[in-house]
C-alpha cells in the first residue's frame, strides 16, 4: 500500500506544479523544452510507481481490505461509464464541435473512467488508485474552467463523426485485452 501512496503523491503532486507560480519559475530557469521533458519523465516515473503499487494491492492481505461492497448492478454502470470515457478521450484527440462543446474532454474522460472503476471495485487499493484519478479529473475541470482555458483549434466537422466511432473501437479493444493487460476479466468472449 505504501508504494501506491508514494506513487499517488509523486504523480499527482507533480501535476499540481502547473497550478502554481513554481511552474513559471522552473520554466524560466530550465527552458520550456527541458521543463516539459523533465516533467514528463518524472510523471511517468510517478505513474509507474503508482501502477506498481496498485498491482501489489491486488494480492495478499491488502486485497482483503474492503472499503465497501460494490452493488450488483455496478458492473453494468461501469461498462457504460468507461465507454463514455473512451468516447470523451476520442473527442479530446479530435478537433470537432463536440470538443469545443465539452471544453475539457480529457478531464471528463479521466473522471468517468475513475468513477466507473470505483462503482465496481470497493477494495482499499482501488479506492485510493481510482479515487485519486477521480479527484484529479474533477479538480482539473474546475481549475481549467476557472482559468477560462479552452483549447483553440480549427473545427473539423467530420471529426464529430469519427470521434465516437474511434472511442467505441478503443473501448472494444481495451475490453477484449483487459484480462491480459490488467489481469481482470470484464466480459467473457
Amino acid at each position: 500500500m505504501t508504494t501506491l501512496i508514494v506513487g499517488i503523491v509523486i504523480f499527482f503532486g507533480l501535476h499540481l506544479v502547473p497550478l502554481t507560480p513554481l511552474r513559471d519559475s522552473l520554466m524560466a530557469r530550465m527552458g520550456k523544452g527541458p521543463y516539459k521533458g523533465a516533467f514528463s519523465v518524472a510523471s511517468l516515473v510517478g505513474l509507474g510507481i503508482m501502477i506498481w503499487g496498485f498491482a501489489q494491492t491486488r494480492y495478499g492481505p491488502a486485497a482483503a481490505e474492503i472499503v465497501y461492497w460494490p452493488p450488483v448492478w455496478g458492473r453494468h454502470l461501469t461498462m457504460l461509464l468507461v465507454l463514455l470515457a473512451f468516447i470523451s478521450l476520442a473527442i479530446y484527440l479530435h478537433k470537432g464541435r463536440m470538443k469545443r462543446w465539452l471544453k475539457h474532454p480529457l478531464a471528463i474522460a479521466i473522471a468517468l473512467w475513475a468513477t466507473g472503476h470505483l462503482v465496481s471495485n470497493g477494495d482499499l487499493g482501488s479506492v485510493l488508485f481510482f479515487g485519486a484519478f477521480l479527484v484529479f479529473g474533477l479538480l482539473d475541470i474546475v481549475v481549467q474552467t476557472a482559468r477560462g482555458r479552452v483549447a483553440q483549434f480549427t473545427v473539423k466537422p467530420r471529426h464529430d463523426y469519427i470521434a465516437p466511432v474511434a472511442g467505441i473501437v478503443m473501448y472494444a479493444v481495451v475490453l477484449y485485452l483487459h484480462p491480459w493487460l490488467f489481469g481482470a476479466t470484464v466480459v467473457n468472449f
